[in-house]
């Protein structure tokens, strides 16, 4: 059963392994809660409740070496009369390594001639992750695997890539909120900016309609003709939005209509004019 992380460790109820002590149990509860709350770097403890003699551990392959984006699981076994005795260290995963053999046994001195009952998991864990960045050939439980080391480390390294890619399953990616909301506010912020841009750009085309003199004024006032009506062409030309030149037609006619009237009175003098000379 693997715990929560905001679960608490039971010291005695749920370890129910008869060949570890009470005190043994008691300061094992403590290291896997420690390790749990402040894990090395590149390992996570599964803690099983119900049996503290078996640790379970995923190891992430460092970078720089063959063992690179693999994740690999394995366990220590701890004896009856831990901690004087050094546990036994597994590597579930397959992986291919000169200090692992092929059942997953791992040699390293740490648990072997250089055991100290003071020494913790957490020491143990991190020794075997270190095993992965420099491994140790003279002590070879993979004699393939050694020997291609000392003799040929490119294909040392090419078999191990291999295993880790077949066997070993990759970690979970992590996802960039922190840049993925910068680049959705730089978009926003670039569309936000071209919104801006063409309402002025649209405000200014209207100012400059709006600020444009027309001709018909200057006609107007050097003929002295019909100059009122230049203000309601020039207010009908604000509130509409329509430029001047649209106003002009209407004017223009209005001008050419005037014009004719005139002649037409004057026509009509001249004509009472003759009939009045003939009586």
């Amino acid at each position: 059963m693997k715990r929560n992380r905001n679960d608490s460790i039971p010291l005695y109820k749920s370890a129910t392994n008869e060949n570890l002590p009470p005190n043994v149990i008691k300061q094992l509860a403590k290291e896997l809660k420690n390790l749990d709350e402040t894990p090395p770097e590149g390992i996570k403890v599964v803690v099983n409740d119900d049996d503290f003699s078996t640790i379970y551990a995923d190891v992430e392959g460092p970078a720089g070496t063959p063992y690179e984006n693999g994740v690999f699981r394995m366990k220590l076994i701890l004896s009856h009369d831990f901690p004087h005795s050094p546990p036994k260290g597994y590597f579930l995963t397959k992986i291919f390594h000169p200090n692992i053999a092929t059942n997953g046994e791992i040699c390293v001195n740490t648990l072997k001639k250089d055991w100290n009952p003071s020494l913790g998991l957490r020491h143990v864990l991190i020794v075997v992750r270190c095993l992965l960045i420099e491994p140790f050939p003279e002590s070879a439980l993979n004699e393939q695997a050694g020997k291609m080391l000392l003799e040929n480390y490119e294909e040392y390294a090419r078999h191990a890539r291999l295993y880790t890619g077949i066997h070993a399953h990759k970690p979970k990616p992590k996802h960039k909120t922190g840049a993925i909301s910068e680049s959705t506010t730089a978009i926003n912020v670039d569309q936000t900016n071209t919104s801006v841009l063409n309402v002025d750009q649209k405000n200014a085309v209207s100012g400059a309609v709006l600020q444009l003199p027309s001709p018909l004024a200057t006609s107007n006032a050097s003929k002295g003709g019909i100059a009122a009506e230049q203000p309601a062409a020039l207010s009908s030309t604000m509130e509409t939005g329509v430029s001047a030149s649209a106003t002009a037609p209407p004017v223009t006619q209005k001008k050419e209509g005037g014009v004719v009237k005139v002649q037409a009175d004057k026509k009509k003098m001249d004509a009472r004019k003759k009939s009045l000379k003939r009586l």
